[in-house]
């Protein structure tokens, strides 16, 4: 065994875990805390599993979840809205807890480096598109026009 079959062997360290902002303490202050708690909480998270994919399988592609994240992060309409992830796809509700009130459609990174855009109802793809942006685009025009949603707590949240 010579050298550099060792170096193979060794892995990199994986990045420390992010402070992930307080949910709980959020909860008590009120659904729009909870909101904004939980933008932070899943972009850190998604930030940190991606950084260790790139340790652990590196030039293995990633869903594109973290860009997605972030171009949904800049929208006002969006951002008063909760986001959640299930299967790398992005959704946004408005209430903050489940059972969830799904406002607008989804958008599901694809391997392939584009977005599935879905409408939530009726459910049906409305398109694939090449980048975050502008599937965010989409998502916001599934929006429903009028008022804003309001944000609703869960039953045992007190305000």
């Amino acid at each position: 065994m010579d050298a550099n079959d060792e170096t193979c062997d060794q892995q990199l360290p994986l990045p420390p875990r992010p402070v992930l902002p307080d949910i709980a303490a959020a909860r008590g202050h009120g659904p729009a805390d909870v909101v904004e708690a939980h933008w932070q909480s899943l972009r850190l998270s998604w930030q940190w599993k991606h950084a260790v994919h790139q340790v652990r399988s590196p030039g293995r592609p990633y869903p594109g979840i973290v860009p997605l994240l972030e171009a949904a992060a800049t929208q006002p309409r969006l951002r008063r809205l909760y986001p959640f992830t299930s299967h790398f796809t992005l959704l946004f509700s408005s209430s903050t807890s489940y059972p969830w009130t799904v406002q607008g459609g989804s958008i599901e990174p694809l391997d392939n480096g584009r977005f599935k855009v879905r409408r939530r109802s009726p459910f049906a793809v409305i398109g694939e598109v090449e980048t975050a942006e502008e599937a965010v685009a989409r998502v916001l025009e599934l929006l429903p026009t009028g008022p804003e949603p309001v944000i609703t707590a869960a039953a045992d949240e007190h305000v």
